[in-house]
């Protein structure tokens, strides 16, 4: 199973801009990954045309975004069009054919034994397949979510969390329940008082000794 800062498992794979090698398509950038059970289903419509809209916010931030969904690179054009003629967006980014399911169970949305390809399968025997991973620039895992096929994605919460990520990942601090940018964070618990001294010369507030409120950095 992966985990949290596990590296992030690489492949090839066809896709709507060509075949790519994921962690050389990745470079120096962070990634959203985020997976379909199958193509032409309308929460996923609507998900794809969500981050088409909003992609800048993800490139702002250095983030690429690449879809998958468990059928064939001709099929995903022609859902592409239903896309951009429904949701008033045009996908940009590439979207993974993973018709024989590689990616899938690479990633731990598919048993490893599955058998076949994308012929013959539903929504509903890929349902497990609505996952989205944050990968960092390291390759690593940094966050991952799985929804229900009837749940449409939250994409401002991946974007609050990428940015909670990122910053913590700079700084010595933690970000509380419901944070978003510009709020107080809290100091990291690995730090001691005495080396919070230096890093937030301004100082904090003590709700507990394990505690520590500080107005963001950076």
């Amino acid at each position: 199973m992966l985990r949290i800062n596990d590296q992030a498992p690489n492949f090839n794979a066809e896709t709507t801009h060509g075949k790519i090698d994921f962690h050389q398509w990745i470079g120096n950038d962070w990634a959203i990954l985020f997976s379909h059970p199958k193509d032409f289903t309308p929460v996923c419509t609507t998900e794809l045309g969500t981050m088409a809209r909003i992609e800048p916010e993800f490139t702002r931030r250095g983030a690429k975004l690449i879809g998958l969904s468990v059928d064939p690179v001709d099929s995903h054009q022609k859902w592409l069009g239903d896309i951009e003629e429904t949701q008033g967006a045009k996908v940009n980014y590439p979207i993974i054919a993973d018709s024989d399911l590689a990616v899938s169970k690479l990633y731990n949305m598919l048993p490893a034994d599955e058998p076949g390809s994308s012929d013959g399968r539903t929504a509903a025997t890929n349902q497990a397949v609505r996952s989205v991973f944050v990968i960092g620039p390291d390759k690593r895992i940094k966050m991952m979510l799985v929804y229900p096929m009837t749940t449409g994605r939250n994409f401002d919460e991946i974007l609050r969390a990428l940015d909670s990520i990122q910053m913590t990942a700079k700084y010595k601090v933690a970000t509380p329940a419901n944070w978003k940018q510009g709020d107080d964070v809290i100091i990291a618990g690995s730090v001691t008082d005495e080396e919070a001294k230096t890093l937030f010369p301004d100082g904090w507030k003590a709700v507990k000794p394990y505690l520590r409120v500080v107005k963001q950095p950076g």
